[in-house]
C-alpha cells in the first residue's frame, strides 16, 4: 500500500511517502516562520518524485492531526482532505504527539511525554509508556506550574518537543531529562497508519476536523497612534 503522510502541525513542514511500513522518501524542513502554505505542495511533488511514483498510485492519505499550530493544521487538513476527494481514496489521522514519542521508546525510559508549547505557560501533552508506547494519559492541554507531572517524580521521564524547555524551567522533577529540539514528523507516523489502514480505521473525509484543543486566538492590530506602554 503507497501512503502519503502530510504533518504540518508545527515549525516542521514534513511529507514522506511509504510502501506499508517501508519509507520510500521523506521532505521536512523547520522553519521559525512556519511555512507550511508555501512549502507543503513543493514537498509533494519532491517526495513523489523520491518514492518513484505518481499520485493515481497512493492508496490513502495519512495526516498528523494535531495538536499544534491552528493555522498549519488547517493547512494540512485541507490539503489530505483535496487529495482524497480527488483520488478517492481514504484519509487516516494519526495524533501527532504519537510521532514525537515514538523515536525514544525502548530507550531506558519509563515515560516519554511529548510537549507542544502552546503559549504563556500552556502546553498539549500526552504521556506514553516508555517501553510499550501504550498512551498511559491522553492528549490535554496542561497550564504547567511547579506540582505538574509531580506523580513521576520517582521515575525517568523524558520531556520532548518544544513545551521541553518550557517545561524544564518549572518542573521540579528528580530524574527527568528534557529534549526541546523534537518536532511532529511524518517519517514517525507508518506503522500506526498501516495498522489503521489495515483495520479500516479512515475519517470521514467531509466532516473531519483536526484536534485544534482550543480555538483560534488571532492577534490584535496595535493602535498605531497609541503610545506603547512604560
Amino acid at each position: 500500500m503507497k501512503i502519503l503522510y502530510l504533518e504540518t502541525s508545527s515549525k516542521n513542514c514534513s511529507v514522506a511517502i511509504s510502501d506499508g511500513t517501508e519509507l520510500l522518501s521523506l521532505c521536512e524542513e523547520v522553519s521559525e516562520n512556519y511555512k507550511q502554505s508555501e512549502n507543503l505542495h513543493q514537498f509533494v511533488q519532491w517526495a513523489l518524485e523520491g518514492a518513484e511514483i505518481e499520485l493515481k498510485d497512493l492508496d490513502a492519505v495519512c495526516l498528523g492531526k494535531g495538536p499544534g499550530s491552528y493555522t498549519g493544521l488547517r493547512i494540512g487538513a485541507s490539503a489530505a482532505k483535496g487529495f482524497c476527494f480527488s483520488l478517492d481514496i481514504p484519509l487516516i489521522a494519526v495524533n501527532s504527539l504519537d510521532s514525537m514519542a515514538f523515536p525514544f521508546l525502548n530507550k531506558g525510559y519509563d515515560y516519554i511525554i511529548p510537549m507542544i508549547d502552546a503559549r504563556r505557560q500552556e502546553v498539549y501533552a500526552a504521556v506514553f509508556d516508555g517501553c510499550s508506547g501504550i498512551k498511559e494519559v491522553h492528549t490535554q492541554s496542561i497550564v504547567l506550574d511547579e506540582i505538574s507531572f509531580s506523580e513521576y517524580d520517582s521515575k525517568k521521564v523524558l520531556f520532548v518537543g518544544d513545551g521541553a524547555q518550557k517545561a524544564a524551567d518549572i518542573l521540579k522533577l528528580s530524574h527527568s531529562s528534557f529534549e526541546p529540539d523534537v518536532f511532529p514528523t511524518a517519517k514517525f507516523m507508518l506503522n500506526e497508519a498501516v495498522r489503521k489502514f489495515e483495520e479500516g480505521l479512515f475519517e470521514d473525509v467531509a466532516y473531519f476536523e483536526p484536534l485544534y484543543l482550543k480555538e483560534f486566538q488571532g492577534v490584535k492590530m496595535a493602535d498605531k497612534n497609541k503610545k506603547p506602554e512604560e
